[in-house]
């Protein structure tokens, strides 16, 4: 669950969705697996790929998907490029002033540093997050010597290749990582807990689609298909509704 810090010039116009379209665009990153990445057979796919198409389906909207790097996830939404985001995105308060969200369809969750080795210096050493994440801005504000990468691949690099000391992301992602990692790479340090659960982000002026999506975020609640797909693709340890 990234959770993108906004600069001032996210700050733009906004150019409002009308239900009239006839087709509603998904905005998501495709790099972030298990939330949403490119499968073998370059087609966008993940947890938030088949919970996205389950939505669609029970608001009766025809949506598709668009591709977008994370650093402009929020401006391109604001612009109008896409009528929604649905890309692993906590909802926070910060975020908010800029967009509007759906109810929350993941629990908060907790990010977590990952090192090649146990002796890594979390708070004075070198952390690596991809840029523009509340990740990035904590290890900023700890401390330790922040470098950024745009995206989430690059920052487990930097740890392999000893550019950096450890990687601090979100838990779900890093988790993976770290049991094929045969030993090379290691969780350290405490978890520590950011954001307010992720949600759909929409432009403010899109009040109508919001609540046919929240409509069927409640849907999918009440009926246990979202606590089955969360458990499929981050297994049973995961936070549940």
């Amino acid at each position: 669950m990234k959770k993108l810090i906004l600069s001032a010039a996210v700050l733009a116009v906004t150019a409002g969705f009308a239900m009239a379209q006839d087709v509603v665009r998904m905005g998501t990153e495709g790099a972030y697996a298990p939330y949403n990445f490119i499968n073998d057979d370059g087609n966008v796919d993940g947890f938030e790929i088949e919970l996205g198409n389950e939505l669609c389906a029970r608001a009766g909207l025809t949506c598709v998907w668009v591709i977008n790097d994370w650093d402009s996830i929020i401006p391109n939404l604001v612009s109008g490029n896409y009528d929604t985001i649905i890309a692993g995105m906590s909802i926070t308060d910060e975020r908010d002033e800029v967009i509007d969200f759906t109810q929350n369809y993941m629990l908060p969750a907790a990010s977590a540093y990952v090192a090649a080795s146990d002796g890594a210096d979390l708070m004075g050493g070198v952390v690596s997050a991809q840029t523009a994440t509340i990740q990035a801005g904590y290890i900023a504000a700890s401390g330790a010597t922040l470098v950024e990468f745009a995206t989430p691949d690059e920052t487990i690099a930097a740890v392999k290749n000893g550019e950096a000391d450890a990687v601090f992301a979100d838990l779900d992602y890093l988790a993976p990582i770290v049991a094929e990692s045969g030993g090379a790479l290691m969780f350290v340090g405490d978890e520590v807990s950011l954001g307010g659960g992720v949600g759909m982000g929409l432009r403010e002026s899109d009040g109508e689609l919001k609540a046919k999506f929240n409509t069927a975020i409640d849907s999918v609640k009440a009926d246990g298909t979202l606590n089955t797909l969360l458990v499929k693709w981050f297994g049973d340890d995961i936070a549940t509704y």
